[in-house]
């Protein structure tokens, strides 16, 4: 049940990220581990776009590759940042962004322990899946204005890609 809607602040969250640097590019290494939470984003637009999990087919296919592709476009209505969401390791979103050629134009963040999107009423159990998926973020995108949802869009069928993708954030911008 989402817990939260348009006009309200988000609750606090806590992520790990793996910020982009160059030395990423051979891919013989791992990069190190920051936090941020949401207070980095006071006084910014930011996108978010959450994912079940990296690597997997809609997520791989149909959600990041079109953010990367008009990263501009969203840059032009004023985004800060633009962020992909999900529980996985910063390890394997930072490898994931990497095969994606994301480079430093989107930051990869882990929603530890799913709390943030539990917090919002946003995760799911993809347990019954049967292939190891348990717990994750579902799939949404959320734009904040000074830590105020101004577009909160939440995919009934989370392998899916309609209300979070970009072409709708970009609508609500």
């Amino acid at each position: 049940m989402v817990n939260v809607k348009v006009g309200e602040t988000v609750p606090t969250g806590k992520f790990a990220t793996v910020y982009y640097t160059p030395e990423l590019e051979n891919h013989s290494a791992c990069g190190v581990p920051s936090k941020l939470t949401t207070d980095a984003w006071k006084g910014k637009k930011v996108v978010i776009f959450a994912v079940p999990g990296a690597f997997t087919p809609s997520c791989h296919a149909n959600h990041l590759p079109p953010y990367v592709a008009k990263y501009d476009e969203l840059k032009a209505k004023g985004v800060d940042v633009v962020a992909v969401l999900s529980n996985n390791d910063p390890f394997v979103l930072s490898g994931w962004t990497r095969v994606q050629n994301v480079g430093d134009k989107i930051v990869a963040l882990t929603d530890i322990n799913t709390e943030w999107s539990k917090a919002l009423g946003l995760s799911v159990d993809l347990s019954g899946l049967g292939i190891g998926l348990g717990e994750r973020t579902t799939r949404y995108a959320i734009v904040l204005d000074d830590l105020k949802i101004k577009y909160l869009g939440v995919e009934e069928d989370p392998s899916q890609v309609t209300v979070s993708g970009v072409d709708a954030v970009l609508a609500a911008l």
